[in-house]
């Protein structure tokens, strides 16, 4: 087989730095930097994309600071959403997949059982605005396509949930973390695994086709559901150095107590069954991707 092209997005993100990996048994994965390709300025993005001429494109690049995104929603607007859209019309104008990353902050979060795709949207905040837009801009552009919307993304690198409470572990006595927020964390490398596993069931010998029955948004999250502060709890527990920790468990606070810019979704949890049916993808519980994160780090203890 050949080996096609794949321009990626966001390689040095958290899921972007994983998919750098996962999907380079699958073609020549092409990362450029940010002076080469920055979503800031989509325009832009067009010579890149013919310059690559991809087979596939994966963007794994967004505005993520959920806050910071209140006060500066235009610069959110050109990275979540004219970009994609970008980036999809010139995967389209050349015959390539997209493959783009969306959130669960696309919901408003009044429901109490799992989103599915079909569900209406209604974002609270800035940045969720801005990610459903970009799914729009995405599908309009009318090639094939794959939005994996995720949620609570945490990995061993970069500014996440995890390291965070790591760190404050260390230098705190007490910490308190909100409990009435229910989501599932989704490790970064489990997130880029399952991505690749997608692909490679529909990579052909000229690159990667998909009927477009199955083009669309798939939720793409962590079996499971749980809170911030039991998550929390979790990491501390599964903490390889917990010796190093100056806190007790951490003492669950509701919401209204940790006020934020944005408005965060209460209940955020997606139903990724589509994925299972369509795709042949099943991610694990959160609690076994905690696990295996966990042991990850213990291996840079480990003498």
């Amino acid at each position: 087989m050949t080996r096609p092209r794949i321009l990626l997005t966001g390689g040095s993100g958290q899921v972007g730095w994983e998919l750098r990996r996962t999907l380079a048994p699958l073609g020549e994965v092409i990362a450029p930097r940010r002076d080469a390709l920055d979503l800031s300025r989509p325009e832009s993005l067009r010579n890149a994309v013919r310059q690559v001429a991809p087979a596939l494109v994966v963007n794994a690049g967004a505005y993520t600071a959920v806050d910071a995104a209140e006060g500066d929603a235009d610069l959110a607007r050109r990275v979540n959403a004219e970009a994609p859209g970008v980036l999809a019309q010139e995967a389209a104008a050349c015959g390539a997949l997209i493959v783009h990353f969306s959130t669960d902050y696309v919901f408003d979060g009044r429901n109490s059982l799992p989103y599915k795709e079909s569900d209406a949207t209604g974002p609270a905040s800035v940045y969720g605005s801005t990610k459903l837009d970009g799914e729009r801009a995405v599908a309009a552009a009318g090639g094939p396509h794959l939005i994996f919307r995720t949620g609570w993304v945490y990995g061993l690198r970069g500014k996440n949930f995890l390291r965070t409470m790591l760190r404050l572990a260390r230098e705190r006595d007490e910490l308190r973390v909100v409990d009435d927020q229910h989501g599932a964390p989704t490790w970064s490398r489990m997130l880029a695994e399952a991505t690749a596993g997608g692909l490679a069931s529909i990579r052909s010998v000229d690159g990667f086709s998909i009927e477009p029955g199955r083009w669309g948004v798939y939720h793409a999250t962590a079996a499971g559901e749980t809170t911030w502060c039991r998550f929390a709890a979790a990491i501390l527990e599964a903490d390889p150095a917990r010796h190093e920790q100056r806190c007790g468990a951490p003492s669950p606070i509701a919401t209204a107590d940790y006020p934020t810019p944005a408005t965060r979704p209460r209940y955020s949890v997606l139903d990724n069954g589509r994925l299972a049916r369509e795709l042949g993808i099943v991610l694990p519980a959160w609690e076994t991707q905690l696990e295996m994160c966990m042991d990850d780090r213990a291996a840079a203890f480990a003498p």
